[in-house]
């Protein structure tokens, strides 16, 4: 829990610190291209030759004029408000249409070596119309309130009406204190300008906006994007790594204490018997019966033979860790060689269990290793006697096909689930039934069964259900 806070507050301070470099690099772009557009108004205003704004001035004069004469003949409110609007929106579209300053600054970004593909949108802030009489059509907010100008803002901004007194516009040049404010966070404001003639009094914004802008801020932030992204990516994999082997530690930590106990009980079990068995042999009236001094020595040697076969499959299983798998493999009829292995299993530990057999290997003869062939098939035959709680039913099927043998073992015991089925192959696991000596083993056989089959060149397989019962499928190839 303390790896995975330490990983989330790292992630957290990553986000952070990308967010404020790549609003840094925000403010960077807008005030380099502010900058450069300055710098392009400016040299294109000391050309004195070039005024980006003379179609401009033309058009709207003559519209002006016209305009003029028909304002004071408009007495009705609605189709006066009506009428102002009709004139914004033409001046404004003539603004937009008719200057000339976007392809002076597009050649002058060009010639810089920066983007120069942008938009632009010129927004009227104030307009009023000349005639006999100064008609005002539209005054922004900002316009409304702003500061008076002081003695120098009058000297360089200026201008002359044609009727009436001076018009003072703020200076063209200088960056207004809203610029960097401006809630349109996109647009870039290039140059507040006045125009004044004849006929009408106007102060526009000028702006410029990229559509790509995120595109650019993003290039220039991919370097510590990608060092951020990486250095999570380590991390974050680390722990997983991390995380993954203390998981597994544990699971091996458990497998090894459930097999150190299963193994104590299934050793016990044989030992107690024989110690008993022993015992009992020390009792006179047992020693002078000899049916039953044969009864207590078969006793004694079965749970010997028990006893052996356990301490055998964990000796094996270890070697088989530190040395690689041998076979000793011979040609043999594998439908003999099942027969014989069904037909023992049936008069010994099966000898309880209903156990039919379906084979289908036309005569087919296969190299394998006799012993660990027929352990591994008892292995199977044995589960499905062990795990079942009510008469075992046993189908066992073979067949041949595409170069393979396939033989299935069918039970109908208690089948196992899905999240077990993935584990059983597994060395020391056994699925969980709530008391784990209720069935006995170590947690080998199937360990067992999938390592012979992998020696041969095969492997097993099984498709169960809980309480519907298992079905074991080993492939080898012949």
């Amino acid at each position: 829990m303390l790896g995975i806070a330490a990983i989330a507050i790292l992630i957290i301070t990553q986000i952070i610190i990308i967010r404020g470099i790549w609003k840094q690099n925000y403010e960077m772009l807008d005030l380099r291209y502010r900058l450069l557009s300055q710098e392009a108004v400016s040299t294109i205003r000391r050309q004195r030759s070039i005024d980006v704004y003379d179609t401009v001035r033309f058009i709207l004069d003559r519209y002006s004029e016209k305009v003029a004469k028909e304002l004071p003949t408009i007495s009705d409110e609605k189709k006066l408000e009506e009428k102002k609007k009709e004139i914004l929106e033409y001046f404004t579209m003539v603004l937009n249409k008719e200057q000339d300053l976007s392809g002076y600054l597009s050649t002058y970004f060009e010639r810089m070596g920066v983007e120069k593909e942008f938009n632009h949108r010129i927004e009227i802030v104030h307009l009023d119309i000349i005639g006999v009489d100064t008609f005002p059509i539209y005054q922004n907010e900002f316009f409304a309130k702003r500061r008076p100008p002081d003695q120098s803002d009058q000297g360089q901004g200026a201008r002359q009406g044609s009727r009436g007194g001076p018009r003072i516009f703020p200076s063209p040049e200088s960056t207004p204190e809203s610029a960097s404010a401006d809630p349109r966070s996109s647009n870039i404001l290039v140059e507040r300008r006045g125009l004044e003639d004849n006929y009408y009094f106007l102060f526009f914004e000028y702006y410029i906006d990229f559509s790509d802008k995120r595109t650019m801020v993003l290039r220039a932030s991919s370097a510590s994007l990608a060092m951020s992204i990486f250095t999570l990516l380590v991390v974050v994999t680390l722990f997983y790594i991390t995380y993954r082997n203390l998981m597994e530690e544990r699971r091996l930590s458990n497998l090894k204490t459930d097999f150190i106990n299963n193994m104590t009980h299934e050793l016990k079990t044989p030992l107690a018997t024989i110690t008993v068995a022993g015992r009992t042999l020390e009792m006179e009236q047992i020693r002078t019966d000899d049916a039953k001094v044969l009864e207590t020595a078969k006793m004694i040697g079965k749970q010997s033979v028990n006893l052996n076969q356990l301490i055998n499959m964990i000796l094996e299983i270890s070697m088989w860790e530190r040395t690689e798998f041998q076979l000793d493999k011979k040609k043999v009829r594998i439908e003999d060689l099942m027969n014989d292995i069904v037909n023992s299993f049936k008069v010994g530990p099966g000898n309880n269990a209903s156990l039919s057999q379906k084979y289908n290997f036309s005569g087919i003869e296969a190299d394998v290793d006799l012993v660990y062939f027929t352990t591994m098939i008892n292995n199977l035959l044995s589960n499905a006697v062990k795990y079942s709680d009510k008469d075992p039913v046993i189908n066992v099927e073979g067949f041949a096909s595409d170069g393979n043998i396939c033989i299935s073992v069918t039970d109908n015991g208690i089948g196992i689930s899905k999240a077990d089925q993935k584990r059983i192959f597994d060395k020391f696991y056994r699925a969980s039934s709530g008391n784990i000596h209720k069935y006995k083993g170590l947690g080998l056989g199937l360990y067992y069964v999938k390592k012979i089959a992998e020696a041969h060149g095969g492997d097993v397989s099984v498709n169960s259900k809980p309480g519907k019962g298992s079905i074991f499928t080993v492939t080898l190839p012949y």
